[in-house]
């Protein structure tokens, strides 16, 4: 019987002996290879946290100990350890979150999957317990790629000034998505690299203890310059400096080592990092062979030779990366920025033409936008490519350092919308609403991949405000060609008559979907004309007369209707006058459960019928008031608010 089935809880490890728990390690991996494989997830992060979760689980006592996951996406391990083995809807509608929940376990305690909080976290949760004078454990693991952020040492400022119990352990595989790159990585690799200080010390003393007469006071003066030493041999004075005890390197593949250092963490009564070197993909060959990132993230693969079951067609965030290359070639003077994501946001091909200009600032998306502007006063025009859900952690820097400085930035938000399956921290569905807000800001929601490339270079060219252009995740589909324009909006169906029913104005990608609600209004003999802004902010000066002739406004978008696109317009309406109702359409303001993009849109009533009907039933409201026949709204469906 395979041990894994036994293991219901985390006190069953308990009982298993060092060898069984090796053979444990080796059937969670061929679990993860065959589970991952069909589903699509985090495979590399969570075959290389095997024995530290093990390890973790055999010391403390979840979920009384707090063990508290940054990120997240390597808890898959964690879950099985805890109850959870049923990984075939893994990041599906009804299956398994792909990152920590609270609604499936009172074992996972934070499920925001936005990096370099944990420590924040856990300095929270040690207060707490000290207040209350509970004797809870609280344990915070984080990699090495999160510690790149900066909240990660805001938090390590202030864990190292209390005597709170805390242990930080680091799980260092060299790598967040790709390579891990800055100082610290660098200080890390020192120490991944050494001995370390008590060998070499070792080694020193039985050496000086045999010389005569001044052997041993030699010895003693060395080890009172222990500090000193312990930096040139080994430099985790890094962390002792803050006031953190620090034990490590130790070999994150090791249950026995791993068990030995945290047992001894725990006994601290202070915080306590413990430096563990794992292997990212480890016990996988595919993964170890991938060098971009050790199959971070995967869609479904063949478990025996790693390749995708499916290739899948041009996607948005290619369609980018092409055209970023393209615009290197052309202007010198454009450089590229992204923040530990090189590949994700598509900007490998452009590191691999122009390995000058392009900067990754490791998870620090504060430091990008800031640098950016810098990289924009000094006369270059910077890219930011970053997940939409992302720019939120780096409002204030776009705010007051870029926009307030008139610096020529453009920020590409990649994932934007609906992502679905990672859930509620990644949907894209706030930066149009925060965005609204900062004064001088151009915004481009592309419709397809010729409006990407266009709109991209309409971007860099403005060199005296930020730019943002926003596209979703996934595959691109066709062209949807314009049929007129009307100040710079483009015009995708004309209503064919001079007094149209409804100004339907479309939103970035959601083009295909607005044009198929036209077409259902059509058929009840609502004329309907389709417009695409291209620019949302600032509002075209052109849509406010445009939606003068018209009887309704709808706008739809993939964005929180808080705020969004659908209000600006709104205002922008109010502001000039035009007194017509407007109906918005997008998202509305709560966290998303992990769906596919189609669940997820067909739960918030965001597709093509549900919207038809809506705005039927609002023309019927409009034609019973003004005494025409109008058709029965009770069937009409409410907006799923």
């Amino acid at each position: 019987m395979p041990l894994l089935t036994r293991i219901r809880g985390p006190r069953d490890l308990d009982r298993l002996s060092l060898e069984e728990l090796d053979r444990l390690a080796g059937e969670i991996r061929t679990f993860l290879v065959d589970a991952v494989s069909k589903t699509g997830g985090h495979l590399g992060p969570n075959l290389g946290v095997v024995e530290l979760t093990i390890a973790l689980h055999r010391v403390f006592e979840s979920p009384k100990d707090k063990v508290l996951w940054d990120t997240g996406h390597q808890s898959y391990v964690h879950k099985l350890l805890t109850g959870r083995q049923d990984f075939s809807r893994l990041k599906m509608k009804g299956g398994l979150s792909g990152y920590p929940s609270q609604a499936e376990s009172e074992h996972d305690v934070i499920e925001n999957s936005h990096a370099s909080t944990v420590l924040g976290w856990a300095d929270g949760l040690a207060k707490a317990n000290q207040i209350l004078d509970r004797d809870d454990h609280v344990v915070a693991v984080i990699g090495d790629g999160a510690l790149t952020g900066g909240m990660a040492w805001e938090a390590l400022n202030n864990i190292a000034d209390g005597d709170r119990p805390l242990v930080i352990v680091v799980n260092d595989n060299e790598r967040s998505y790709a390579p891990t790159i800055g100082g610290l990585a660098n200080h890390l690799a020192t120490l991944r690299t050494t001995d370390g200080y008590e060998r070499f010390l070792a080694r020193g003393k039985d050496l000086l203890e045999r010389t005569p007469v001044v052997g041993r006071p030699l010895y003693e003066t060395l080890h009172g310059a222990k500090k000193g030493l312990k930096d040139f041999i080994a430099p985790q004075g890094m962390f002792e400096d803050l006031g953190l005890k620090y034990v490590g390197p130790i070999d994150g593949h090791d249950i026995e080592a791993l068990e030995s250092a945290l047992a001894r963490a725990k006994r601290f009564g202070g915080p306590v990092i413990v430096h563990c070197l794992t292997e990212k993909g480890r016990g996988y060959q595919p993964a170890l062979q991938d060098e971009a990132d050790r199959f971070h993230g995967i869609g479904p693969i063949h478990p025996d030779t790693g390749l995708p079951v499916k290739v899948s067609g041009a996607d948005w965030t290619s369609v980018f990366g092409d055209e970023m290359v393209q615009l290197g070639k052309e202007r010198e003077d454009i450089v590229a920025i992204t923040a530990a994501m090189l590949q994700p946001v598509g900007l490998k091909k452009f590191a691999d033409a122009f390995p000058e200009r392009i900067y990754d600032v490791g998870i620090a998306e504060q430091h990008a936008a800031v640098s950016a502007a810098g990289l924009a006063a000094g006369g270059v025009h910077p890219v930011f490519a970053v997940y939409a859900t992302f720019l939120n952690r780096a409002f204030d820097q776009v705010l007051m350092d870029v926009a307030l400085h008139k610096c020529g930035v453009t920020f590409v938000l990649d994932r934007a919308g609906v992502t679905g399956t990672d859930g509620a921290s990644h949907n894209g569905m706030w930066d149009m609403s925060i965005l609204q807000v900062v004064p001088g800001l151009r915004l481009a929601a592309p419709r397809d991949a010729d409006q990407v490339r266009a709109q991209l270079r309409e971007a860099v060219q403005v060199e005296d405000a930020p730019t943002v252009v926003r596209f979703s995740k996934g595959a691109v589909g066709p062209a949807v060609p314009a049929v007129g324009r009307v100040g710079g909006m483009d015009v995708l169906r004309d209503s064919g008559t001079d007094t149209p029913d409804v100004l339907l104005v479309s939103v970035g990608a959601l083009a295909p979907m607005c044009l198929e609600i036209a077409t259902l209004l059509d058929r009840q003999g609502i004329t309907t004309t389709v417009v695409d802004p291209r620019w949302v902010k600032p509002v075209d000066e052109a849509m406010a007369p445009l939606a003068e002739r018209h009887r309704v406004v709808v706008t739809v978008e993939d964005n929180s209707r808080v705020g969004g696109v659908g209000s600006t317009i709104a205002q922008a309406l109010r502001d000039a006058g035009v007194d017509i109702p407007l109906r918005d359409f997008g998202i509305p303001p709560r966290f998303l459960d992990h769906a596919s993009r189609a669940e997820v849109m067909a739960e918030i009533g965001l597709t093509a019928p549900d919207i038809a009907r809506q705005v039927t039933g609002l023309v019927s409201e409009l034609d019973g008031r003004y005494g025409s026949a109008a058709s029965d709204v009770d069937s009409v469906e409410p907006a799923r608010d």
